[in-house]
């Protein structure tokens, strides 16, 4: 038997995502040195810009060749490197548990942040977890440490998915609570008001973290192909309808068209990044999709 957790790891799977590394896109405030872009100026390797001398400023990073070509004082400045603090945000409202051919909502993103968290930590950066249904459910803060993994680990395997979802709420606190610049990634399938949500993310990026939201939907969502009478149970209330599928299908489409693109756009808008995702899709896939994508943008101030 397995230790708790280990069962959303697939050694193959991450095999192959270790050479990729999990890039910030913004510049990030950490503890110790790192390969993220820092909005303070150091001494590393990678040169920035220059300004002019200040007295009391360190001769070493002088300028001598501008100096001997133009008799003018220049520091050399350089993009200071940091490390990551990354909190995986998972959604545990009911409507995660909705479950097709392929498995939960809720399964899906625990294998996906199992995964992040694995890569996080093995790649010298710290890890956190927000577990929110209702309310915040478990809250694990960033660490670098292996058994911090194991920690997240574990709790992935005992969370559940029940109750209305809390997200929005949450959302502004981590906001607020995170001290220093972070990247944030959300795994939901965002079922709740589009303008709460969408002020969420407002608000992580007005505090210049680094947002990343994975909207997670069933192919059922997507498709909507019944073929007969269905009853649709709201999971997160008591709600049920009983309905003709082929009556409602169009209009179904056309709404839920609308709210995909206005998540889509709303996060571009705010220079995050979106990522629309279906449970029947390879998780390794999706992953590396998107470490290839920040790796490619690379980082912005």
């Amino acid at each position: 038997m397995r230790e708790p957790g280990l069962n959303y790891l697939d050694q193959k799977v991450l095999g192959k995502l270790m050479a990729q590394p999990l890039l910030a896109r913004h510049a990030m405030e950490g503890s110790v040195s790192g390969h993220h872009k820092s909005p303070h100026r150091g001494s590393s390797v990678e040169f920035a810009e220059y300004r002019n001398y200040v007295p009391g400023d360190d001769l070493r990073r002088l300028d001598w060749r501008v100096l001997g070509r133009t008799d003018r004082y220049y520091m050399k400045e350089f993009d200071a490197e940091t490390n990551l603090r990354c909190y995986l945000v998972l959604d545990c409202s009911a409507s995660m548990q909705f479950e097709g051919a392929h498995g939960s909502k809720l399964e899906y993103a625990k294998r996906l942040i199992a995964s992040l968290a694995y890569l996080v930590v093995h790649q010298g950066d710290a890890a956190g977890l927000v577990c929110v249904g209702e309310k915040a459910v478990h809250e694990i803060p960033p660490r670098r440490n292996p058994a911090h993994l194991k920690l997240i680990l574990q709790t992935l395997e005992q969370t559940e998915a029940k109750g209305e979802t809390g997200l929005p709420a949450m959302l502004h606190q981590l906001a607020e609570s995170a001290r220093r610049r972070a990247l944030v990634v959300v795994f939901s399938d965002l079922f709740t008001d589009p303008d709460e949500l969408l002020g969420c993310f407002q608000h992580l990026r007005f505090q210049k973290h680094d947002l990343a939201v994975f909207h997670l939907m069933d192919r059922m969502e997507l498709d909507f192909q019944f073929d007969r009478p269905v009853r649709f149970v709201d999971l997160e209330n008591s709600f049920s309808l009983v309905t003709e599928p082929a009556s409602v299908r169009d209009e179904y489409l056309n709404q839920l068209h609308r709210f995909l693109e206005r998540m889509r756009l709303g996060c571009h808008e705010f220079n995050s990044d979106y990522h629309r995702v279906a449970t029947d899709q390879d998780y390794g896939t999706v992953l590396s999709h998107f470490l290839g994508q920040r790796a490619r943008v690379g980082a912005t101030f």
